[in-house]
């Protein structure tokens, strides 16, 4: 299913501060003895591996079930006479980007993500359908997050997912991602970059997790990576609640209606103004894995659960998992 960017000092000045504040004379001694971040030999090796050629070709990881989606579109998709704003291809922001995967047959695979601010400077927001096959010991298949990835660019490098640093709520695993919709979200803990920055610290920046904020929110500035394509979507819009009709995914869920955010675009994130940037409030994912046509979009609602599973990673606690 879809979803299955100082003048020179005069002597006489620095003469005077040295004799009133010799202890600043100890401050480059200590960042010297810091040192330069060091280059993170995992990144190193996944930004080698992809390529650009590598990075165009990956295909979105949904994997739509056409018939389930055709007799679902008659109730999924936009309402008689309803405004569905338009979407823009555009060079993408830094706090949005996309994953990069192998699956198993060595096939790439992507799925969206956006930087969420953490105390460790190192989280990413996506949904739970595109990670789950990550949790606990799953392998990493070259697994990494690459913010305002574009035209094959990495403008900010190669950050890979950590071992054992994939949260998904035990209940999607247990229910599912259709009787588990309503949990669709995960976040994944990465490791500094190619050059030993972590990905706030790298990126300039983060949006704020914002949880407990009601389904109502505008405006909405929505970004995806639709597959296939060398840039991102952007549309603004508004979110509104939607109660499912499908007794398969129960649940309530956030509803937003943007042109063309089809396979690709899980995990991107919905966005709201906030002070100094930008907050999420949610994600394409949930109620039929994000939606089932291209105009419409769904996330999970940010309630408590979203809270503690980001309290779980920012912690360090141990992961959920399949019970089997």
């Amino acid at each position: 299913m879809r979803r299955l960017f100082r003048p020179r000092a005069v002597k006489g000045a620095l003469a005077i501060a040295a004799a009133l504040l010799p202890c600043a004379w100890f401050a480059p001694l200590a960042s010297a003895h810091a040192g330069p971040p060091r280059p993170n030999p995992v990144a190193e090796r996944l930004d080698a591996y992809w390529t650009a050629d590598r990075l165009v070709a990956a295909l979105p990881s949904d994997t739509a079930d056409d018939d389930a989606q055709t007799v679902s579109a008659k109730v999924d998709g936009p309402r008689p006479g309803e405004y569905v704003p338009p979407s823009r291809s555009f060079d993408g922001m830094p706090q949005a980007g996309t994953f990069f995967w192998t699956d198993p047959t060595g096939t790439g695979r992507t799925c969206s993500g956006s930087v969420v601010h953490s105390p460790g400077h190192d989280l990413v927001l996506s949904a739970g359908h595109c990670l789950r096959s990550y949790s606990g010991s799953s392998p990493r298949r070259n697994l990494a997050f690459v913010p305002q990835y574009h035209d094959g660019l990495k403008p900010f490098g190669v950050f890979p997912v950590r071992s054992n640093g994939v949260y998904v709520p035990q209940q999607y695993y247990d229910l599912g991602e259709d009787a588990g919709a309503e949990y669709d979200v995960g976040f994944a803990v990465t490791e500094a970059n190619q050059n030993g920055l972590s990905l706030e610290d790298a990126t300039g920046g983060s949006v704020r997790l914002l949880t407990g904020t009601g389904y109502r929110h505008a405006p909405v500035r929505m970004i995806g990576y639709p597959g296939g394509a060398e840039k991102p979507l952007e549309c603004w819009s508004w979110t509104t609640r939607w109660d499912s009709d499908d007794p398969a995914d129960p649940g309530s869920y956030l509803r937003i209606a943007c042109k063309a955010f089809v396979d690709g675009t899980s995990g991107g994130p919905m966005l709201v103004p906030w002070s100094g940037g930008w907050a999420v409030v949610g994600i394409i994912g949930g109620y039929h894995t994000g939606g089932n046509t291209p105009e419409i979009s769904y996330s999970a609602y940010f309630g408590d659960k979203v809270r503690s599973l980001y309290d779980d990673a920012v912690s360090g606690a141990p992961p959920a998992g399949p019970s089997s």
